[in-house]
């Protein structure tokens, strides 16, 4: 994915923040950013301040500074250093953007952020200290890999017709509804793929049902990793979803809207006011991801670089190269559809005639948006 290695207060005002979730590998570049001189003392202090509300919640001993240093992956038996260690490196990126560069991030367009994102970007817009939000996913942890014990991850996709989703959820519901274990949709990475989560043989069981309901064309690939089953309903049968709702209920804050403005993942909208963050933080929990309409509403709002923050940022990206690729193999023939593909496309590089097209026309924007990753920008730019 291109890099532009250079980001100006004029490029940060046209360009949107995407954080990134938890995820197998969580170390990404820390420890080279440890090296760097002038890094040291803000990577140092996030590690040491998410550690001690690791540590206060999960009641271990927790130092992340050491878990970076020696290159160790927290797994998932240590789900609650994971968490901290993921917030606790997207706040020092963007600290280091603003203390050490100087440049003002609130200036974006907006952010957002794919699961554990969603926290940092809401609470980096103000609504919210990181510190407090944290202790909600915390506390559940422990939890959350008890019901991972006996799950699955399955990607659903097609390389031909969209997947409706009323259909995956149907199947969902069906299998759901035979009691040998609850499945759902956690993430909607696009029109056609999605990320399932089932418990005991669900994943294996919607594999072999659902060429009677979903497109032929459709496949479906295990992941051979467990997965805390966050966002589906499998959450509900230890009530995580009440139980964060009541710790929410008593968050200091929550009543000024973000700056930058959060595209939320549990609705595909602007949809944190001066109010309503406890309430969308509450169904953030158990209703599935919808990437796919922030990625929507990222390219819609002329968006010309997006800014990748956390450690080895993934989903994120590859979802927006996937969809530049579509668009380069659908632009790049000599049939007339393809040659009013790439008149309207020239018409949505420019960011005051997207705002006035069709909202999917803003699709076409795909190839033309930049992408950094933050925590490579920052090496890259280290003071010397």
């Amino acid at each position: 994915m291109s890099q532009i290695h250079k980001i100006t207060q004029d490029r940060i005002a046209d360009a949107a923040l995407a954080f990134r979730g938890y995820n197998v590998t969580n170390l990404g570049r820390t420890v080279e950013l440890l090296n760097v001189e002038s890094y040291r003392s803000i990577i140092e202090e996030e590690l040491a301040r998410f550690g001690k509300v690791c540590e206060q919640e999960s009641g271990r001993t927790v130092n992340l500074s050491e878990l970076v240093r020696k290159g160790v992956e927290p797994t998932l038996e240590h789900y609650s250093e994971a968490i901290a260690l993921v917030v606790a490196t997207e706040v020092a990126h963007l600290r280091l953007l603003k203390e050490i560069h100087e440049l003002d991030y609130s200036r974006v367009k907006h952010s957002f952020g794919y699961s554990l994102g969603e926290l940092t970007a809401v609470c980096c817009g103000g609504v919210f200290a990181a510190e407090d939000v944290v202790r909600i996913p915390l506390a559940m942890a422990a939890d959350c890999v008890k019901l991972s014990e006996n799950t699955r991850m399955g990607v659903l996709f097609s390389r031909g017709p969209a997947i409706p989703e009323a259909d995956v959820d149907r199947l969902c519901v069906t299998i759901t509804s035979e009691g040998k274990g609850t499945i759902g949709i956690s993430a909607i990475l696009s029109p056609n793929t999605y990320l399932l989560i089932g418990q005991n043989e669900t994943v294996a069981r919607f594999k072999k049902q659902m060429h009677e309901l979903l497109p032929h064309k459709a496949h479906l690939r295990m992941n051979s990793e467990r997965w805390p089953p966050l966002h589906t309903p499998i959450v509900r049968q230890l009530a995580i979803p009440d139980r964060a709702a009541v710790l929410m209920q008593t968050l200091p804050g929550g009543l000024t809207p973000p700056a930058p403005p959060v595209v939320s993942l549990v609705t595909g909208r602007r949809s944190y006011d001066d109010h309503s963050g406890r309430e969308v933080l509450r169904h953030w929990v158990d209703h599935p991801q919808r990437l796919w309409d922030a990625i929507c509403e990222t390219l819609s709002a002329g968006v010309e670089t997006v800014i990748h923050v956390g450690p080895e940022p993934n989903v994120i990206p590859a979802t927006f190269r996937r969809l530049a690729e579509n668009v380069e193999e659908q632009t790049s023939s000599n049939t007339l559809e393809s040659f009013r593909l790439r008149a309207v496309a020239g018409l949505a590089r420019r960011s005051w005639l997207s705002a006035m097209l069709p909202s999917k026309a803003s699709l076409l924007r795909a190839p033309f948006v930049k992408h950094v990753i933050l925590e490579d920008w920052l090496i890259q730019n280290a003071p010397s």
